[in-house]
């Protein structure tokens, strides 16, 4: 019975882990670039269980006359000693484009990240939501510079009147002293961390963090100017899974009072001196 407190209380921690990365999740339905969270859960290795009695072969139900046709003992079946979150693993499948028309605002339909310089160093983002400080500098929301392949932050000028960024970042602006001629001001460092998904995790404040080792290469998606990707957190499944979860929580509850019940029993009714 002990042992069933345990396996229930268990799986309790996991759904409450769970519950925790599923809010997370509608909390940023409406972030931009954001990329949703999935709680993996593990069962620990299951307890194998035999009948007492069936150590004495002359009690085997397949035994006559001394002979067996097993040598070992049948198995009453397994029994589940609970469950944990083994990893907390991130989805990057693409969030939906929304066309806004602001020209600073960019989408990324493919694998890629923007990057920004921080207070920590440099890091990586997919929300494209930019705009141009006081000074003329392009910053995301933070108020963070965003780079160029150079590493430096990016300045455009006051007198800008257009402003073009193609598919890999090249940043092109047009002002009245040149005759409105396109002057190219740089390329934003658009990059990416190959094949492996754990190269790369999330920091918070929807930045990236590359792992130690990991180096930055050359993005293979694609830029899209005037949009915004939005997060690929779906509300209604998230709300179905979060439903699904307070069940699994709520058969976990009932399980641990049922279990502290039959331990009253156990001592109070069969334990009791007569």
């Amino acid at each position: 019975m002990w042992r069933g407190l345990y396996t229930a209380a268990s799986g309790m921690i996991t759904e409450t882990r769970r519950t925790d990365t599923i809010a997370n999740n509608l909390a940023n339905a409406d972030t931009n670039g954001f990329k949703k969270d999935v709680a993996i859960n593990k069962e620990f290795a299951p307890m194998y269980l035999r009948r007492i009695n069936d150590q004495d072969p002359s009690l085997e139900v397949t035994s006559f006359k001394r002979f067996s046709l097993s040598s070992r003992p049948p198995r009453v079946g397994t029994l589940g000693l609970g469950s944990s979150i083994a990893e907390i693993a991130t989805s990057r499948i693409q969030g939906p484009l929304k066309t806004t028309g602001n020209p600073l605002d960019l989408a990324i339909s493919g694998d890629g990240f923007f990057a920004v310089q921080t207070a920590q160093g440099v890091r990586y983002t997919r929300d494209g939501a930019f705009f141009r400080s006081s000074t003329g500098e392009l910053q995301n929301t933070m108020g963070y510079p965003v780079l160029n392949t150079q590493g430096r932050p990016i300045t455009i000028p006051g007198d800008s009147v257009h402003i073009n960024i193609d598919i890999r970042g090249t940043i092109s602006v047009t002002n009245p002293q040149n005759d409105l001629a396109s002057q190219g001001i740089g390329q934003l460092m658009f990059v990416d961390f190959g094949p492996d998904r754990r190269a790369i995790i999330k920091q918070g404040d929807n930045l990236w963090n590359p792992r130690p080792g990991a180096v930055p290469q050359p993005a293979t998606g694609e830029i899209q100017q005037g949009f915004l990707e939005a997060s690929n957190s779906n509300v209604v499944s998230e709300m179905v899974e979060l439903i699904n979860n307070y069940r699994i929580y709520e058969a976990g509850s009932k399980s641990v009072t049922t279990q502290d019940t039959m331990l009253e029993k156990a001592v109070s009714d069969i334990g009791r001196l007569t």
